[in-house]
Order: C-alpha cells, then structure tokens, then sequence
C-alpha cells in the first residue's frame, strides 16, 4: 500500500492489529486512521470509567495522537435495534415480576 493511507476501521476491532497500527502510524505509513471499534473496547467503552484508573495504553496512545479519531461504535443506534432493546427489557421486566426469573439474565 501507499505511504499515508487512512486506514477507516467500521467493522470489528479485532481486524485490526493495535501495536501494528501505532507502529505504522508513527513511522507514517498510515498516514491517519477514524475507528469505531476497538479490539478491546468492551472493557472501556460504553462504561463510565471516570473514577476508574483501569486504562489501556494502547488506546491512550492511539487517542493523543493528532492523525488518530476514535469513537464508541454504534452500530445498535437504529431504529430497529433500540425497538429491539425496548422490546427485551420489558419482557425481561416482565419475566421476573410473574416467574421470578428472567431467561436473559446474566450468570
């Protein structure tokens, strides 16, 4: 590929190797990338990790850098999905106000 590419990452996180991305971005043959997926997002996306001092340092690294965007991945904002999410938790509310018990609990 050509030095200087923008590499756009809209998929899964895990396509893309982290420490191979920074070392490309600082040696400039990828000139800038827009991502929003993380491999590792689960742990620090869509959480408020405010009073927490867990942090990723690839991530951090990634951030601070001028040629670097990076946003939560939203790909469940649309309007059949947050139906979706409306519909299961209520049948989960409903669930364990009749039974007790909810069949999508998490174990």
């Amino acid at each position: 590929m050509k030095d200087g590419v923008i590499l756009i990452n809209c998929s899964r996180g895990e396509l893309v190797d982290t420490n191979a991305l920074i070392e490309h971005l600082t040696s400039g043959k990828i000139g800038g990338v827009g991502l929003d997926v993380y491999e590792n997002e689960e742990d620090f996306f869509l959480k408020d990790m405010s009073s927490s001092y867990k942090r990723d340092k690839n991530l951090s690294l990634l951030i601070s850098m001028p040629n670097v965007i990076i946003t939560s991945h939203q790909a469940f904002f649309t309007s059949e999905a947050l139906h979706k999410i409306a519909s299961d938790t209520c049948q989960n509310i409903s669930e364990i106000f009749n039974s007790g018990e909810c069949k999508n609990e998490l174990k």
